[in-house]
């Protein structure tokens, strides 16, 4: 069974249309719907293009539900406000999984948690040092820099990053304001401090 590129086509299906009068080749899937016991992938039923067509024009994803909560699966973020079961504060209880249960062989996850200590920790170093401030050492981590910088260095850092988020050189997207924003306060900070003068 070859699938198309139209419309998903599955050519050589060797079924008949599920339409009880017609005996055009079966070569699009349909869920199998309530009265079947539909229950996720799996279960189709396979019908010729008029009737699938047919099918989709009726099809209502929000049959059954509350106005509530029709609005809430249309909401952008609908899929994002359920909660990982990892996440969960009941994790690792009744069977739920946890962070530790899960196999790291690349050590991607806990190199992200260390990264974000070792940030914590460059900051306080940057602090203990005695040349900065804290505020200014967490606007030194804000700016991507190190102990090591210089007013030049400064400078550079700050137009590299002005360009790669200001709107004009995004095509208008403003979705990295925040952190422009961020930038240029940092800047701001650190132009005045006294280690870098």
């Amino acid at each position: 069974m070859r699938q198309t590129k139209f419309h998903g086509r599955y050519e050589d299906t060797g079924r008949e249309c599920a339409h009880p009068r017609c005996s055009e080749p079966g070569e699009y899937r349909a869920p199998g719907g309530r009265g079947h016991g539909f229950d996720g992938p799996g279960e189709w039923r396979w019908l010729c293009l008029e009737h699938v067509r047919e099918f989709n024009a009726g099809y209502d994803w929000f049959e059954g539900m509350s106005a509530e909560e029709v609005f809430a699966a249309q909401s952008p973020a609908s899929g994002w406000r359920t909660e990982s079961p990892i996440f969960r504060p009941t994790a690792g209880v009744d069977g739920m999984p946890r962070w530790s249960d899960f196999d790291d062989p690349l050590d991607a996850i806990s190199a992200r948690a260390s990264g974000i200590k070792s940030r914590a920790r460059r900051e306080a170093e940057m602090a203990m040092d005695g040349r900065f401030s804290r505020e200014e050492a967490e606007a030194l981590e804000t700016m991507g820099l190190g102990l090591d910088t210089d007013r030049k260095g400064l400078r550079r850092r700050y137009s590299e990053l002005v360009r790669r988020y200001h709107p004009d050189r995004n095509g208008g997207d403003r979705q990295y304001e925040t952190r422009l924003n961020r930038v240029v306060e940092a800047y701001q900070t650190l132009r005045k401090a006294r280690a870098l003068a």
